[in-house]
């Protein structure tokens, strides 16, 4: 990259689309520990000052990667509700082999989307806490829906059924991504029981809350 073409991107905001990719594939190859300002700029192939015209320091950077994450995650969520070619049933399969394939695919974005080094060692920004629980929320509303196209039972109120079920997701990405008592060979097999469970089981016979 030319100091023209760095000026350039610069001036059109690519240069921040440019940093998050980086950043992404810097702590894709050395976890968040190996990731810093100066290493990010020099990736880039910017000043090393470059990149606090757009994030203040390495925790706000952070932030950002989880907010493009929930983004990704969303927009991915609503393809998959939109999808007129997929009956409930298939949305429902979609959804949890998507979030795996997501969470497995990625674990650095998902540790800093779901991980304690924003959301409790760290300070997450306002932006970073409205996009993860539009994300829940979102989810929630997919429940409501495939309550009421009869594929997982009505008896459960909407958000409990979310929240487990988002737990169960998130312990099975959670044991495959640490390498505890699941790797990536048993995630399709675990896949196939848990959607049979989160259809058949999770609310069957349970009271409204």
């Amino acid at each position: 990259m030319t100091a023209t073409d760095t000026k350039n991107s610069y001036h059109h905001g690519d240069l921040h689309a440019s940093l998050l990719k980086a950043a992404t594939a810097i702590i894709a190859e050395a976890g968040v520990e190996g990731l810093s300002m100066r290493k990010l700029a020099d990736r880039v192939g910017v000043s090393r000052t470059a990149p606090y015209h757009h994030f203040r320091d390495k925790q706000a950077l952070l932030s950002e990667l989880a907010i493009s994450g929930f983004r990704e995650f969303t927009t991915e969520v609503d393809s998959i509700a939109a999808n007129d070619q997929l009956d409930a049933g298939a949305k429902l399969e979609a959804f949890v082999r998507f979030y795996l394939k997501f969470a497995m695919g990625q674990p650095e974005v998902y540790n800093l989307m779901f991980g304690q080094s924003i959301w409790k060692s760290g300070e997450p920004s306002q932006h970073l806490i409205e996009e993860g629980h539009a994300a829940f929320r979102r989810f929630v509303e997919l429940v409501e829906q495939w309550q009421l196209e009869g594929t997982i039972p009505s008896g459960c109120e909407p958000l409990r059924y979310a929240q487990v079920a988002w737990s169960s997701l998130h312990g099975l990405c959670r044991l495959a991504i640490d390498g505890i008592y699941a790797d990536a060979s048993s995630v399709d097999a675990v896949s196939d029981t848990l959607i049979q469970l989160l259809r058949q089981q999770l609310g069957a016979g349970a009271e409204p809350v």
